[in-house]
């Protein structure tokens, strides 16, 4: 499914300390939309669907719902910190073309619609 680097997993659990959520999972996701016809998306929940797949991995919990888990399977959530902008980073082996913004990408497939940069 989905894995998470070391350097993702620290930020993860910074984030949830600040706002004082540590029992919080981070949801990530596609949606249809972006300038490569998917975007990415994140952000805590504590709320899950019986059929989202939850992945834990060294103390924090990452949930994928269905749709968004077909486009995801083999990825891994990195995370970099750097004087010309970081974050988090989706590296997909599912995507065949990126767009130069990092967040958005095709699948094979090409179900996602193309947008605009702007539009994201």
């Amino acid at each position: 499914m989905i894995t998470v680097t070391p350097e993702a997993v620290e930020q993860v659990k910074r984030l949830l300390a600040q706002q004082d959520q540590p029992d919080m999972a981070l949801r990530v996701y596609v949606s249809p939309g972006g300038c490569s016809g998917f975007s990415y998306g994140m952000g805590f929940d504590d709320q899950h669907a019986a059929d989202d797949q939850i992945v834990e991995q060294d103390g924090i919990r990452v949930m994928v719902d269905p749709y968004s888990a077909q486009y995801l399977a083999g990825a891994e959530i990195d995370f970099t910190d750097s004087l010309m902008g970081g974050g988090f980073t989706v590296h997909n082996p599912n995507a065949v073309k990126t767009c130069g913004c990092g967040h958005s990408f095709d699948a094979a497939d090409g179900a996602g619609q193309a947008k605009a940069c702007s539009a994201v």
